[in-house]
């Protein structure tokens, strides 16, 4: 049987065994169409062939869900008839070749992902990470990405209100950008993209059809090496002006009773969007490129087809329906063009006029993915107890709050607008954003969470840490945990570490969502995150949203009165491995990360929700990165207010007293009369209470060891970002 080059199936990412498959399939030979359409679809980052198996454990339903994976975005119910609608996707190997596009072109793709299913925008999250930033180059991915998400977001108006950044060697040349977004919509008009009845118009709207990002979806499944710059014509191009119109027109079209489905154009562009909600909804689907708008001459149907030009929809209508949503269109200055119908037939028929050229099944290119399940091999670990000294605990203090991965995000985040909708009660900065439902007295806590040293040492423990801190950081704001979206993000799944890596974090997910009764509703899977031959460290990264029914019961981060009397809920154990502090200290990564006790967790959480409620806790705010002395810091800067302590004392070394990253810990502060109330709910839960001292003052005083001004404290919280 003769075979497509090595050249072409390279170019399209597809091994020979699977050509082969594709010429079982249809019983004959594909042509150069129909074998770039069956390489997008066939990719990694639409095909899922080395996660979906795994991801099938994932607990995905409950009462609250709405819409589960599938879609384009997850819905929960959120209460007053209304949906909480979210998502969160990587554009990783973009932003390493063109920084501000990939990373604007990530946010656009995610605010549409949330849009087309019927939902207004109103959050965006970041979770990203970087090589260190004395390297210029690092320097220049870290710049070139915030600039992305912030100008992206500020002109389509929806606000940035929280996220995360890491700094580590292993994502050198190859960062992680992950987009997040949430949005709200009326149960009623909750839109699900899918087409069912044949005959139906479909419609192309929006920018015309480049060739920016032709391959875009086959770039984000192979790894990166010094010839990845060459494909930075798979990197897209957006304009969040035109998405802001977008947005509008589609928000309309919705109201509509005769456009039943809209779909997004991103990854594999028109050949995913029309194929996937033609298949969803049992249909076919013909397209007529000859008819697609364009913005460059002499484009091939090859290069319609698969280009990934940004700010593009397909929009489903009934005939009789077409003319009033052109005159949304119009009403909005957009262009749209009618490039086919809904077949009864399964199948994606592609014409150029009267020329046909690509005639596929549905269920060849969407259902027969070839699965595949890599070899997978554990690392010999030791369980090596991590010792570290700590002399001048002060020093190490200001040290620890200087570091890259523990000072002040504020020089990033004053570059987003955190404030536009005015929905914004909780902004970034602290534990978790929470954002007003308007017209409701409730409201909605978002975070993203993940620590790739703890998932280095452990990928089963380190993801259920990330799960277990996103819910902690939800619960101290007083909200109480809805449902989860995740990004998996790793490096080559042919080495068999590495897919041993995502299999056990997947095993963590799974197995930590369904201790908490969180539903994992969306998300994403970035693999082949490596740079010749170097992997990222794994990096699971959890998003989650919450709900707190009156948004007069929330709780700040920061101390709030003098008096009120400091604890500790939670047990600190001898556990430094992975640790903020050890990296300061230069220890190797090695050894077990921090235990995770799920029952612990949640009993924790569940009785921190009561005293919030009660109102007997002033602030609350999660113990992570950095430990107990940097949360104490982190509380009185937010606060503005000083802390009084005696010396800690524990059956630990002064080390993890001071700096361990102990699971399962909060700081709350509390009225001295409510301080039995504190005590009573959680003897009953059984969490440890530590009584650790007072607010109030204009300093950090812990012990004789510790007093340092709140300004000293913040002029090392806040030190440039242009420093390493």
């Amino acid at each position: 049987m003769p075979l497509a080059s090595a050249r072409d199936l390279r170019e399209v990412s597809l091994t020979e065994a699977e050509y082969r498959r594709i010429v079982e399939l249809l019983e004959r030979e594909p042509n150069d169409l129909e074998l770039g359409i069956f390489g997008a679809l066939w990719s990694e980052h639409c095909g899922y062939k080395t996660s979906k198996r795994l991801l099938a454990a994932l607990p995905s339903g409950g009462r609250a869900v709405l819409q589960g994976p599938g879609e384009n975005a997850g819905a929960v119910d959120i209460g007053n008839g209304l949906a909480a609608v979210f998502k969160i996707e990587s554009h990783n190997h973009p932003s390493a070749i063109e920084p501000y596009q990939g990373a604007a072109t990530g946010v656009g793709g995610i605010l549409r992902d949330v849009f087309t299913m019927g939902a207004r925008p109103i959050a965006i999250l970041d979770s990203l990470r970087f090589g260190p930033l004395g390297i210029p180059h690092n320097r220049y991915l870290f710049q070139g990405v915030v600039a992305g998400i912030g100008g992206y977001g500020n002109c389509f108006g929806c606000p940035t209100v929280g996220g995360e950044i890491s700094f580590d060697e292993g994502y050198s040349d190859n960062p992680i950008v992950n987009a997040m977004c949430v949005g709200i919509v009326p149960h009623g008009r909750l839109r699900r993209a899918r087409a069912e009845q044949a005959g139906d118009i479909v419609l192309l709207v929006g920018a015309a059809t480049g060739r920016d990002g032709i391959h875009g979806a086959t770039f984000a499944s192979v790894e990166m090496d010094s010839t990845s710059a060459a494909r930075r014509p798979a990197v897209q191009v957006g304009n969040p002006f035109l998405e802001k119109l977008l947005c509008e027109a589609c928000l309309q079209l919705n109201e509509l009773d005769d456009v039943v489905a809209i779909q997004d154009l991103g990854a594999a562009g028109l050949t995913s969007a029309a194929s996937e909600l033609a298949h969803r909804g049992g249909r076919g689907v013909e397209i007529d490129v000859a008819v697609v708008s364009r913005r460059e001459r002499g484009m091939s149907a090859y290069e319609v087809m698969l280009s990934e030009s940004q700010e593009r929809m397909l929009v489903v209508v009934r005939p009789d329906g077409e003319a009033r949503a052109r005159a949304i269109f119009d009403a909005f200055e957009l262009h749209a063009d009618r490039i086919g119908t809904i077949t009864p037939q399964q199948r994606l028929r592609v014409r150029e006029g009267r020329a046909l050229r690509a005639d596929l099944p549905l269920r060849a290119l969407i259902d027969a993915v070839p699965l595949r399940t890599p070899a997978a091999m554990a690392p010999v670990r030791r369980a090596v107890e991590v010792a570290l000294p700590l002399d001048d605990p002060e020093d190490a203090l200001l040290a620890m709050l200087r570091r890259p991965n523990l000072r002040s995000r504020r020089p990033v985040y004053r570059t987003y607008d955190h404030q536009v909708q005015n929905n914004t009660v909780l902004g970034p900065g602290g534990d978790a954003a929470l954002l007003r439902v308007a017209g409701t007295s409730s409201g909605l806590a978002l975070t993203t969470d993940g620590n790739p040293w703890y998932t280095s040492l452990d990928p089963y423990a380190g993801t259920q840490a990330a799960v277990a801190e996103a819910a902690r950081n939800i619960v101290c704001t007083g909200a109480r945990p809805l449902a989860v979206t995740n990004c998996l993000n790793f490096g080559n799944p042919e080495r068999p570490q590495v897919f041993w890596q995502l299999r056990e974090s997947v095993r963590g997910l799974a197995d930590a969502c369904r201790a908490f009764g969180l539903p994992v509703v969306s998300g994403n899977v970035s693999l082949y995150n490596e740079t010749s031959g170097r992997n990222i460290p794994p990096t699971p990264v959890i998003g989650m949203i919450g709900l707190l029914e009156d948004l007069d019961r929330r709780c700040p981060s920061g101390f709030q009165e003098d008096g009120d009397v400091i604890c500790l809920l939670g047990e600190t154990r001898e556990e430094l491995a992975g640790s903020e502090y050890a990296r300061l200290q230069g220890a190797p990564l090695q050894g077990l990360p921090p235990r995770v006790d799920l029952d612990a967790e949640r009993r924790l959480q569940g009785a921190l929700l009561e005293v919030i409620h009660e109102g007997s806790v002033r602030s609350a705010h999660d113990l992570a990165e950095g430990g107990l002395l940097v949360g104490l810091a982190e509380a009185a800067l937010f606060g503005r207010h000083g802390v009084r302590c005696p010396a800690l004392t524990g059956q630990v070394s002064a080390a993890a007293l001071a700096f361990g990253e102990s699971q399962g810990r909060v700081l709350v502060s509390a009225p001295p009369r409510r301080v039995p109330d504190v005590q009573k709910v959680m003897a009953a839960a059984g969490v440890p209470v530590h009584a650790l001292g007072v607010v109030g003052g204009d300093e950090l005083q812990v012990g004789p060891a510790v007093r340092i001004r709140l300004d000293r404290l913040r002029e090392a919280w806040e030190c440039a970002w242009d420093t390493p």
